[in-house]
């Protein structure tokens, strides 16, 4: 959420900063007008409590001197004003849930650092690695829901039986892969970030704290008995971790990790996007989570954006980083890196990785701040990548990796988990 002062004070500068990411100028007045609102009728709320408070005092003085007839009357004021101060209490409340809701729908501000552009064309490549597209060129390569019937390790008929469109079985070799990259990814990390296990089920606060509500509810799987939600990445629950806290200085950064499974209603279009490993209502993923000083934000999200690439480069996959323009952010982002790898199958890339620096936006909705030595409080800043998305790096794999028809070789990074050379 964006500091409310930031929108009364310069009204202008945040219709420019918003533009970038192409917010309705309507959206940005109306939450300005329901600010000015809100502290024209907390000014009223705050003057008849005063008003109220006054005559309580004179009721006192009178008492005092047994005037008993300026008594009655001062009490019919008083009755007056209270009727009048729950009045305007009730409106002060409405148009607080009103506001609270306007801004929580407003998207943060792009770093301005962030490349200028209208949309995910106007992306800027920074970096591209094991990539040579003569390598792919020679030879046709099946897309990896073909090799995986192949090697007979998915079942998506039988997922669909038990769940529905969108969800996938692994089994025999498949699943052992999955294993193997999530262990791959927890050894790389182990000597920087703490692991955590958290549930994948959160409350509504959670999920408000990092972004995804009330935005994207639509998109979310909730439970209405218990009023829970399915994680859509285990961003969240790392995040909320510290809800509501006041950290030490000198605890910053943390540095955290958990293997989740993530849900997702994923309404793409249909497709070859929707085949295989690529689309998924329900994958695994490693996230990586930091929270840390404003000072140190940058310098944390280009640490972040080096470990999330570690796992593609210990895997030798084709890989590019884009560094995304405003349109193109995700709701909560200032600034993203998004690590791409290279499907031959599909002669396309895909996202395997987006690196993201929050800036104060989901420490202010979830209340995360932190004391320094001076006994100031500052509100922290958040940063999340996807240390391993298991979907699309497995799906990459066994198109880089199939020497023939039902025949993959396993990553060398890999054969110390596997326990074997070929898929």
């Amino acid at each position: 959420m964006i500091d409310q002062k930031l929108l009364l004070n310069d009204l202008e500068s945040c219709i420019k900063k918003w533009s970038r990411r192409k917010v309705p100028k309507e959206e940005i007045t109306n939450s300005y007008q329901l600010i000015l609102k809100k502290n024209k009728s907390l000014q009223k709320v705050e003057e008849l409590r005063h008003q109220k408070k006054q005559k309580s005092t004179e009721i006192r003085d009178f008492l005092k001197k047994n005037n008993i007839q300026e008594v009655t009357r001062i009490k019919k004021d008083i009755q007056e004003l209270k009727s009048k101060l729950e009045k305007e209490e009730k409106i002060l409340q409405s148009l607080e849930k009103e506001l609270e809701l306007s801004l929580l729908n407003l998207p943060n501000f792009p770093h301005e650092k962030s490349p200028e552009g209208k949309s995910s064309k106007d992306n800027v490549e920074i970096l591209r690695g094991n990539f040579n597209p003569e390598t792919f060129s020679s030879q046709k390569i099946p897309p990896h829901w073909e090799v995986m019937e192949e090697l007979d390790i998915f079942d998506q008929t039988r997922a669909s039986k038990i769940s529905g469109s969108m969800f996938c079985i692994l089994k025999g070799s498949g699943a052992k892969l999955l294993r193997s990259l999530i262990t791959l990814a927890f050894d790389t990390f182990e000597e920087e970030f703490t692991e955590f296990v958290v549930p994948s089920l959160v409350n509504t606060a959670s999920l408000t704290g990092t972004g995804q509500l009330p935005k994207f509810k639509q998109e979310a799987y909730h439970i209405e008995k218990d009023d829970l939600w399915a994680i859509p990445t285990g961003e969240v629950p790392l995040t909320a971790l510290h809800r509501s806290e006041i950290l030490n200085e000198k605890d910053l950064p943390l540095k955290y990790m958990t293997h989740t499974p993530c849900f997702r209603r994923e309404a793409g279009a249909a497709g070859q996007d929707n085949r295989g490993l690529q689309r998924l209502h329900e994958f695994h993923k490693l996230e990586l989570v930091k929270i840390c000083k404003a000072q140190q934000g940058e310098k944390e999200l280009e640490s972040l954006l080096k470990s999330a690439l570690k796992p593609i480069q210990k895997l030798k996959l084709p890989y590019r980083i884009l560094d995304l323009c405003p349109p193109d952010l995700t709701f909560s982002s200032a600034r993203t890196y998004d690590i791409e790898v290279y499907s031959p199958g599909t002669q396309s890339w895909l996202e395997v990785s987006s690196v993201s620096l929050f800036t104060d936006y989901q420490s202010r909705r979830s209340q995360i701040r932190w004391r320094g030595e001076d006994k100031k409080i500052h509100y922290a800043y958040t940063l999340n990548g996807s240390g391993l998305a298991s979907p699309r790096v497995m799906a990459c794999i066994l198109e880089i990796y199939r020497e023939g028809k039902g025949k993959v070789k396993v990553p060398e990074a890999l054969t110390q988990y596997m326990k074997q050379d070929y898929l």
